[in-house]
Parts: C-alpha cells; sequence; structure tokens
C-alpha cells in the first residue's frame, strides 16, 4: 500500500501513540525507514508541539531524516518543518489579541447561553493559543488516553436530551457560529463529544499549508498523498470528528483511512480500517 504514497499525514494521539505520554519509539521507528526513503511524514494534531514526544520528536532522527518530517499542530496555528535538528515554524494562522479575545468571549457566552437556557454545565479551558475547548461532559474524564471514547457520543446525546437540547450538538454548533457573528468573527467549531472547539482554525488549514508547500518544493500532487486519523466518525448526521477536516478541496483526491474501532459513519471518501495505533504503524512497515 505504502508504494503509492509520497506523503503520509497522520494525526497523533490515537493514531500514531495511544496517549501523549505513551512511548513514541514505536512510532519512530516505523517512520525512520520511509524518511530515509524520501517520503514525507506529516504530523496533524491539535496539540502544541511540547506534546509530541515531550517536545523531543527531533532527537529519534537524523538531520537527513528530519529533512521530511512536517508538523502541522495546534488546530491550523502553527506548521513547522526543521532546519537541522530543530523545528522551524514556517507559517501560522495566529489569531491577534483582540481577536483571541472575542474567541474567549464567544465561547464565554455559549457557556452562560447554556447554564441560561437549560441549566446545562460546561467548563471551559481558555489556555490554547487560537480557540476554546468547552467541556460539556465535565465530570467524565479521560485520563491519558484524550481521543473520544467509545459510549461518550451516547451518553452526551443523553445528557442533552435531559436538558431539553433537542438539536444535539448540531444546534451547539450552530450556536457557537452565531455568536461568533455577534462578535464579529467567524469560528469555525469543531466536537468530538466530550468538547466543542471554538476558533478561527481548524487541521484543514495545517493540511493545505502544508500539502501546498510540498506540491511547491517536491511536485507531490494530492492523490499521491495518505491521511490516516481516528477521529472520523459521525458524531450526528452530517457532523464529523476533528480528523474528517483533513479532507479539503485540495486534499480530498487522497486516500483516507480511520483506525478507530468506534461504531458509525465515517465521511464519504474515507475508509474505516479499524485496528487503531497497531493498525497504523503496520501501514508505515508497510505491512498493510
Amino acid at each position: 500500500m505504502l508504494k503509492h504514497y509520497r506523503a503520509v499525514f497522520f494525526d497523533w494521539d490515537g493514531t500514531a501513540v495511544l496517549s501523549r505520554q505513551a512511548p513514541a519509539k514505536e512510532a519512530a521507528d516505523a517512520m525512520r525507514p520511509l524518511l530515509e526513503e524520501g517520503i514525507r511524514l506529516v504530523i496533524v494534531s491539535g496539540t502544541t508541539i511540547e506534546n509530541i514526544a515531550g517536545g523531543r520528536i527531533g532527537d529519534f532522527f537524523t538531520e537527513k531524516q528530519l529533512s521530511g518530517l512536517y508538523l502541522g499542530l495546534g488546530r491550523g496555528a502553527y506548521n513547522y518543518r526543521f532546519r537541522g535538528k530543530e523545528p522551524e515554524l514556517f507559517a501560522d494562522c495566529l489569531p491577534d489579541g483582540e481577536t483571541l479575545e472575542k474567541i474567549h468571549r464567544v465561547c464565554f457566552e455559549i457557556h452562560m447561553e447554556l447554564k441560561r437556557v437549560y441549566d446545562f454545565d460546561t467548563d471551559i479551558v481558555f489556555s490554547r493559543p487560537n480557540y476554546c475547548k468547552i467541556d460539556l461532559m465535565a465530570a467524565c474524564e479521560r485520563g491519558e488516553q484524550l481521543f473520544m471514547q467509545e459510549g461518550e457520543l451516547l451518553r452526551l446525546k443523553d445528557s442533552l436530551r435531559v436538558h431539553g437540547i433537542d438539536g444535539g450538538l448540531k444546534s451547539l454548533m450552530e450556536t457557537a457560529v452565531r455568536i461568533g457573528r455577534e462578535y464579529g468573527i467567524r469560528v469555525v467549531p469543531t466536537c468530538d463529544a466530550k468538547y466543542l472547539e471554538v476558533g478561527i482554525s481548524s487541521k484543514s488549514d495545517n493540511v493545505d499549508t502544508i500539502l501546498a508547500r510540498l506540491t511547491e518544493e517536491c511536485g507531490i500532487r494530492p492523490e499521491e498523498c495518505a491521511y490516516w486519523g481516528d477521529e472520523y466518525v459521525g458524531i450526528e448526521p452530517g457532523i464529523f470528528g476533528s480528523d474528517s477536516f483533513m479532507r479539503t478541496e485540495l486534499t480530498k483526491a487522497g486516500a483516507f483511512f480511520d483506525v478507530s474501532d468506534v461504531p458509525g459513519v465515517r465521511p464519504d471518501g474515507v475508509q474505516h480500517v479499524g485496528g487503531g495505533v497497531p493498525r497504523f504503524l503496520e501501514f508505515l512497515r508497510g505491512e498493510g
């Protein structure tokens, strides 16, 4: 399968490693021969560089191998390549201070509207550089495994119904867009059941930016790329997980694979292979 691709884009948590705290050695061992052969590898994650192998992903590879490794992080915020052994930010999508303040206010308004109208409690993580995380299941902890867990979606849907939120997650995302307009910004909400994330960019910005770079520098065409993740599954009709944002007008000619074992509908064009982290590492090793 691998011989058809010149670039592989993949999520980190739940796809390449089981959790952010899990050792990255097995993933790095599977990546190393591909980088040596000149295949471009692109880690696409909503987190920051400090959470990719503890911020030391470069330590696993030689300078030659690192020349083919890219990082698209922070929901579109950061795009890195390597210069020698050090990551270099070559493109970003960070809001200015005024816009970030508006994002914070939008999320607080969502939080207050849910409490005032539906008596539905949420928590908010304000510390991200370009978005906020609204915790819709504050009482449910994921521990070290930060990706969507089996059964979470059903629990959330039951909770929304109990509180009279008949429109489900779609209504929450519409609320985010509406309140964003009231503050004069276009927000891009995504959801993985536990968290409603609200910002001005997404993984779409990462993959489009890096693919454009690869096309310009290496002549890599969209159809020569593969995209692997574990959060493609449909949350509600027409609403899919965060990895679905890797499929854009620019990237859609590529091949898309979902390793999650969570049952449900995937977006058109996404092949559900299951098997979790071991399945993806098999692919990198050329075994699948």
